[in-house]
Formats: C-alpha cells, structure tokens, sequence
C-alpha cells in the first residue's frame, strides 16, 4: 500500500465538483430514516458549491411490502407491478427529506436502451446538465416497470458506472452495508489501487442484487471514466461528507492514468456487443502495439450476427479480449471479407475498395 497515494487521492476527494452517489437497497431497509441523512449531508455539500447526482435502489423491496407480497415473487409481472407501486413511495421519501433541507429532487428513470442510443443518451446527458445547472440533485433509477431484459442494468452499480462519464463526474461513492473492500482476514482495506486482493461476502437476504464484485467491477469502470471512487458502509454517521472531506472512511481507488473519453467510455462498457471478430497473430499485435484500425486481412473468424454499427468484441485466436468497437461491416460482409486483401478483396466486397471492419476512432483497447 502506498500511503503517500492514498492521502493524495483523499485530499483531491476535498475538491471534487461533481459527484454520484449510489444506495443499495439493503440500506435503506437497514437504516429507513436513511433519506434524511443523506439529504443533510447533501445541503452540507451542495453549500460548497458541488453538484450532487443519486443513484437509488429501493424501488421494488418498497413496492412487495406495499402491494402485500410475501416475498420477493419470481413473476416479471409482478416485479414490475411492485417497482411501480415502490418507486412512488421512493420519491416521496426522498422529495419530503430533501425539501426540509432546501433541497429540490428530481426523477429520472432511465433503461439500458437509453444510454445504448446514441441520440437518447445524449438527450439524457442534456436533462441531466440542465437540472444540475438548475440547483436540482437528479434521482436516478432503472425503470423497471417497462425495462425488458435486453435493456435491463445488471444492477444499480453498473447504472452508476455509466452515469459518471455522462455528468463528467470527478467522484464515485458507493454507499453499501459494510465497510468498504474487506481483506481475506475480513478487514477494511482503505486504499486499492488493484481488485485482486478482497472477499465478496455476498448478500445476506433476499433484498438487493449487487455484491461486492458487482461495485469492484463498477468503480473500474468509473475511474476509466477519470473519477475516484469510494465505497463505504451508508450507516457510519456522516458517511458522505467523511468521505469527500478526505477522511479514512471506507475503501477509496483512484482514478485511472489512461482516461476514456465519454463515447469511448460509452463503446467500451456501455454497449453490449452483438458479436465477437477474431484476429491472427499478426492484427493482434497491431493493435496492441499500434492506434490502427482493424482491416480484413487480419480476421480469421467470427460469432454472432451482427449488423454495421453494432458493438463488437475483438479476440485473439486463443480467446484473449483485445478490445470493442463498432463494426463497419455486417457478420456477412465481414466473413466475406476476412483474410483478403488487394483485387480479392474487392471481388469479395463487390467493389468497394476502403474496406474497414472496425475505424481506429470506433475502438477501444485495454479494456
């Protein structure tokens, strides 16, 4: 551990402007006066001048207990029913809480179709600037009641991952209900530059869905974003202002040195790829080595049907992830074109002569 690191990364903490904050479900049913907390926390930072967007889960453990369920049920049906009927009583929590502190809340429920589309995430990115610009704090959920499972978030964790690059955020702070990132000897580990070193102690009931991987995984991706993350139990008094104060509070990670730009950030870990191009020896070296573009002479093979335009995994013949992009070809053209060059290709391609299967600009490596 480098201790000299982990006080710099802290201390830029104290400056961050812009910040997401996301709450498990667990702890709001652990600490149901968790709102209030929260909202005062808030005025204590928006007073700083700092810009708050919220990420809450909730919605659906309130709506079983108000719609009467036993249980958490296993019918789609019902689920969305109880994410209906949880989400209001949500918002009102929040709404009430913030409103005795001076705060304005806002709504937002959004899908993976909506950040997967480049116009709708744009016009995402759009609202949410305006209501900060506006003084408001952004509340932000899956919309579970008309999300299918191809526009479902695999959880509320990856949802803030693909927040912060959508609002330029400068901190990530994962509110959970435990200490932060535990060692095998399952203590708190204050700083962590790699993932490799912690226990995933899991969920304990049946409310919530992401554990400890699940917010590992989401604060990588956040930091390729260009932001810090910290995560940290939501029941320690003050959590929230400790931790942007710069005080030892839960697990806190830097940001990453090879910072993505937002539609890098959104071809790498927003869209799901439709397909998988494989490449030789020699395009996979190109690309590890080199800002080139992806040309047919190197495909030896693909999976998948997948259309131009669409996301696209990149691997080596021994199943090694180079990379995403977009593909400018379909699974068809592509086949017909992998391993030509010259009037072979060009016999194959119908006469196009500039054929690219992925533009160095739709790719992004190092994932």
């Amino acid at each position: 551990m480098n201790g000299s690191q982990e006080t710099e990364v802290r201390n830029a903490l104290k400056s961050a402007r812009t910040i997401v904050v996301k709450v498990g479900s667990r702890s709001l049913a652990a600490r149901p006066d968790l709102p209030a907390l929260l909202a005062q926390q808030f005025a204590s930072l928006k007073s700083e001048g700092r810009n708050i967007v919220l990420i809450s889960s909730g919605a659906v453990a309130l709506g079983i207990e108000r719609l009467g369920y036993s249980e958490r049920p296993s019918d789609i049906g019902q689920i969305r029913a109880a994410a209906s009927a949880g989400q209001s009583l949500l918002m009102h929590r929040y709404d009430n809480a913030f409103r005795s502190e001076g705060l304005i809340s806002a709504q937002v429920l959004i899908t993976h179709g909506d950040l997967s589309n480049r116009l709708r995430v744009n016009n995402t990115r759009d609202a949410l600037a305006a209501l900060l610009d506006a003084g408001a704090i952004p509340i932000i959920n899956q919309n579970d009641t008309v999300a299918t499972n191809d526009q479902s978030f695999n959880d509320n964790d990856e949802l803030s991952a693909m927040v912060t690059p959508l609002v330029d955020a400068d901190a990530l702070v994962l509110l959970t209900d435990v200490n932060g990132v535990l060692s095998p000897q399952n203590e708190r580990i204050s700083f962590l530059e790699s993932p490799d070193d912690f226990v995933d102690l899991g969920s304990q009931d049946s409310v919530g869905s992401g554990g400890m991987s699940s917010k590992i995984d989401a604060a990588y991706k956040a930091r390729r974003a260009g932001a810090a993350v910290v995560i940290a139990s939501a029941l320690d008094e003050g959590c929230l202002t400790r931790a942007l104060s710069g005080a030892d509070i839960g697990t806190c990670l830097p940001r990453l040195p090879n910072e993505l730009r937002a539609r890098q950030h959104w071809i790498a870990y927003v869209l799901r790829p439709r397909g998988t191009i494989i490449v030789d020896r020699g395009a996979a070296k190109a690309l590890k080595e080199h800002d080139g573009s992806l040309l047919p002479i190197g495909v030896v093979g693909l999976r998948g049907e997948f259309r131009r335009g669409d996301s696209v995994r990149i691997e080596t013949i021994s199943g090694d992830l180079l990379g995403h992009g977009l593909a400018r070809t379909s699974a068809l053209e592509t086949a017909r074109a992998a391993g030509k060059k010259g009037s072979q290709l060009l016999n194959a391609m119908g006469g196009e002569t500039d054929t690219i299967i992925i533009h160095r600009d739709d790719l992004v490596r190092n994932l």
